[in-house]
């Protein structure tokens, strides 16, 4: 199936890339996906990343060959070389980037196996672009300050240009108010942390106990709100589809488990 590629100012929907650990049709179908969305926009490699799935793959065209790459590390490199690049995440434009004119990497092949890869020339700077993107980084990250600038300059023109369609039903924007909410939640709960340690050093725990609990409370509560909030604020941005829901529970478990260890923590040791 044919997926959709994340193109900029819509934010990449992961941080980074998940090293897969079962190798089953999931994979399989998601190598297909990407197979399928390559020959589709003629593309030489993608990432998983790349179409906001979060498993550390990247599949690589050389020669017409499909080269199935799964959790690569770059272990060798040598040599430099400054190239012109282009990306689908910045589609029509491209940028001069210095990168490594060999590289060394191993991975695993869908069935699992370990498999090595010595590139050089135009493969080793595709690999070195698609492996950027299983650490959260596009070619941005890895440009001079002159370059980034102008690079910047000019994709900032792009986007005032099209801020109106950015903001009815457009493209994601970069921040949203739900974050504020975030930042109280999580404030809130480095507090109740600070509760917990100054336990440590008070002989009346049962107040702090007390102060805990209703800040455990505040921060539940929050969470809630944020739950909601977000899924409304996402249902304005007609593209931020890949990532809304999934970045949501996930916003929200990780705030709540914190929240969970401090308090048995807490509840251990100061009664």
């Amino acid at each position: 199936m044919v997926r959709t590629i994340i193109q900029y100012p819509t934010p990449l929907s992961v941080e980074y890339a998940t090293d897969v650990r079962v190798f089953d049709t999931e994979l399989f179908s998601l190598i297909e996906d990407l197979k399928d969305t390559m020959n589709e926009n003629h593309l030489d490699g993608l990432a998983a990343y790349q179409i906001g799935n979060y498993f550390n793959v990247i599949l690589i065209k050389n020669n017409d060959t499909f080269i199935e790459i799964i959790n690569p590390r770059l272990i060798g490199h040598s040599g430099s070389v400054e190239s012109e690049e282009t990306t689908a995440y910045y589609p029509n434009k491209s940028a001069k980037i210095k990168r490594f004119e060999s590289v060394s990497i191993v991975y695993q092949d869908k069935n699992g196996e370990d498999q090595t890869l010595k590139a050089s020339g135009d493969l080793a700077i595709l690999l070195q672009r698609k492996i950027d993107y299983t650490f959260g980084a596009t070619f941005i990250h890895k440009m001079s300050k002159a370059e980034k600038e102008r690079f910047e300059k000019g994709i900032s023109q792009k986007s005032s240009a099209s801020l109106e369609n950015q903001t009815q039903g457009g493209y994601c924007p970069r921040t949203f108010k739900r974050d504020k909410i975030l930042l109280v939640s999580n404030l809130l709960t480095v507090f109740i942390a600070l509760l917990f340690v100054s336990s440590f050093f008070m002989h009346n725990n049962a107040i702090l106990w007390n102060l805990q609990v209703y800040s455990a409370l505040g921060v539940v509560g929050l969470d809630i709100v944020y739950f909601f909030y977000a899924q409304y604020e996402g249902k304005k941005y007609v593209s931020c589809d890949s990532c809304q829901l999934g970045n949501i529970i996930g916003t929200v478990t990780v705030s709540l488990l914190r929240l969970c260890i401090i308090m048995l923590l807490s509840y251990y040791f100061i009664w």
